[in-house]
């Protein structure tokens, strides 16, 4: 998924991304906007993650697929 259509599917995928990454507060949710580099910097803070493993695991959660 691009970083245009998160952009523009945000709010319907808002609850989502609370069920998927429980630690992320809503002001980090509300602070994302749908803009993947916050939502990566953001889930990296509250799990501390490096930037490619959490990449990996956004590209799967996306796709449909378990996390790793």
């Amino acid at each position: 998924m691009n970083t245009d259509v998160l952009k523009g599917q945000w709010k319907q995928l808002e609850g989502k991304v609370r069920q998927k990454w429980g630690k992320l507060t809503d002001d980090d949710v509300s602070r994302i906007k749908g803009d993947r580099d916050v939502l990566i910097g953001r889930i990296q803070e509250r799990y501390g993650l490096a930037r490619q493993d959490v990449m990996n695991e956004i590209d799967a959660w996306v796709q449909g697929e378990p996390a790793r």
